[in-house]
Parts: C-alpha cells; sequence; structure tokens
C-alpha cells in the first residue's frame, strides 16, 4: 500500500462550509478515501476476541477501544501512521484552518473503535489536554467502516449545542463517510442511544485525535476529563472521572 492514502476532496473548497457548520465546527465527508483501501482494511479489522480490546462498561459508555500496544494487519497500521504524517495533516489545516497540527502517537483514546449490540457512548466533551504530552486537543477525525449499515440499527453520532438542548445533527456510520469536528469544551457530540444491530454485526470506525501546542484563549480552560451530560432524552449516573475513547 502506498504510505499516504488518495484524499478525494478538496479541503480548501470544504473550510467555509465546516466553519459556518452548526452547532459547532465540522463537516461529513463521504468517499474521501478509496472504497478498495477501506474493505482491505475491513476485511482485517478484529473481531471482539481476536485482540485485548481495552473494554468499557458502564452507564455513560459501552465500547471496545484500542491500547496502542495491539499489534495490527499491516494495511491498518500503515492506515493509522498515514493519517499522522505531513499531507494528512496539512489537509486538514487547510480545511479546519487549525495551523501546526500535532499528530497523537500513542494513539490515545483514538485507533480502532467497535460498538456491539447494545452498546453506545453518551453525549459528552473531551478531555482537553494530552494525558501524557501535555498538549492541547483541538480535532476528531472519525472514518466509519460499516458496509450495508441499516438506519434502524441505529448508531449515529448526535452533534449536540452547548447547553444540550437541541441536537442539530444526527450522522450514520456508513462505509466510507469521515467526520471532522473542532473539540472545545462546547463540542457535545456522542452515540447515546443502544446499539440495535443484529449479533454478528458492530459498529466500526478509526479516530484520530489531533492537537496544537497552545489554542485561542476563548477556548482555553483548565485541564479536564471527558465530561459526560444527560441529555432531554436520556437519564443517566454521570460519572465524568471516567477516560473516554
Amino acid at each position: 500500500m502506498q504510505l499516504i492514502p488518495n484524499l478525494n476532496a478538496d479541503p480548501k473548497a470544504l473550510a467555509a462550509s465546516y466553519q459556518a457548520a452548526a452547532p459547532f465546527p465540522h463537516i461529513v465527508i463521504d468517499n474521501l478515501f478509496d472504497d478498495a483501501l477501506l474493505r482491505q482494511i475491513l476485511g482485517v479489522f478484529p473481531k471482539a476476541g481476536d485482540m485485548p480490546w481495552r473494554t468499557f462498561d458502564s452507564e455513560t459508555e459501552k465500547k471496545l477501544g484500542y491500547w496502542h500496544t495491539n499489534t495490527l494487519a499491516p494495511v491498518i497500521w500503515d492506515f493509522l501512521q498515514a493519517m499522522n504524517a505531513p499531507p494528512m495533516l496539512d489537509f486538514l489545516e487547510q480545511l479546519t484552518g487549525i495551523d501546526g497540527l500535532i499528530p497523537d502517537p500513542y494513539f490515545g483514546g483514538a485507533g480502532l473503535h467497535q460498538i456491539l449490540p447494545g452498546g453506545f457512548l453518551k453525549v459528552h466533551v473531551d478531555f482537553n489536554i494530552h494525558p501524557k504530552i501535555k498538549l492541547d486537543r483541538r480535532l476528531n477525525m472519525l472514518v466509519y467502516l460499516n458496509e450495508d449499515w441499516q438506519d434502524n440499527w441505529g448508531g449515529h453520532l448526535e452533534l449536540w449545542d452547548r447547553d444540550i438542548s437541541r441536537c442539530y445533527e444526527k450522522i450514520a456510520p456508513v462505509f466510507n463517510r469521515t467526520v471532522v469536528f473542532s473539540t472545545t469544551d462546547w463540542s457535545y457530540h456522542g452515540h447515546p442511544h443502544p446499539l440495535s444491530c443484529p449479533e454478528g454485526e458492530s459498529r466500526k470506525s478509526l479516530s484520530f485525535y489531533y492537537y496544537t501546542n497552545g489554542r485561542p484563549e476563548s477556548e482555553r480552560s483548565p485541564e479536564h476529563d471527558t465530561i459526560f451530560r444527560n441529555t432531554p432524552d436520556t437519564d443517566i449516573v454521570i460519572n465524568n472521572n471516567q477516560d473516554e475513547t
């Protein structure tokens, strides 16, 4: 596989839409990557029992996450590295207007994600400082890998306003759909409703988080972990001392 996959979009042409999006800057890009490449990744994407997944099972999240020490198929590992390489960073900087993006070599909270039937991730904002390299978290990129996904299975990524009164957008996790959004103390998002796909199916994604050394003064706050919130249609026991991935 070539080190840098083809990127089938012009970031400059999408930048205005990204900045103007509500309830916070974001964009949904279909077919950003070549289908054939993502099908290779999907073909070797580890099942629940294929590797030691990081398991979350609480009132706020029920899902499988990635340990950076896991051994992965070469095509997946190459893709993870390509998403941290300068061409991808340049694409994201042009798209978002955030200069000086820094990738996370540890994939802390990022990498491979998988949600099995009944799983969920309640609405939250992300931790704002990387616990190891102490940089400011600025950007999330999610790449979905779910072919033939049925809308009634759920699994939609929900984007909420800052006072958790309105869900502005529900994004189905369909194959070769990429979502990019800025991370702040008010970029509330999640997959809050239990997944209703059949046994044997799962919601698969690749996640990438990007950082900068500093951030705008208007976005600064004391260091915090993931902050979960109740929405009007959920009632959960909040434990904001967890580590979200």
